[in-house]
């Protein structure tokens, strides 16, 4: 089973959006590509190496979500953007 599951939130362990919390929305064999629905849209995902997110939650369902259900998930989980 592959750890990184579209859905999941994740953290970003490094870069300029070191604390920032996006939701998985697609996975290739090296990089995840992320949204968080105000900055990272679905027209505009971040892509980052799977190396440099940390999962911190289980699978929502993203399959027919757009920007508005990605920022109520981050905010129903009680994320917040914490710069470390």
């Amino acid at each position: 089973m592959d750890r990184y599951v579209t859905g999941m939130l994740a953290r970003s362990k490094a870069g300029h959006d070191t604390g920032k919390i996006y939701v998985i929305i697609d996975v290739d064999e090296t990089y995840v590509y992320l949204a968080d629905g105000s900055i990272r849209t679905l027209d505009r995902l971040k892509k980052k190496k799977k190396k440099h997110i940390q999962i911190i939650c289980r699978e929502n369902d993203v399959t027919a979500a757009d920007d508005a259900a990605i920022r109520k998930i981050i905010k129903e989980k009680g994320y917040n953007y914490v710069k470390s």
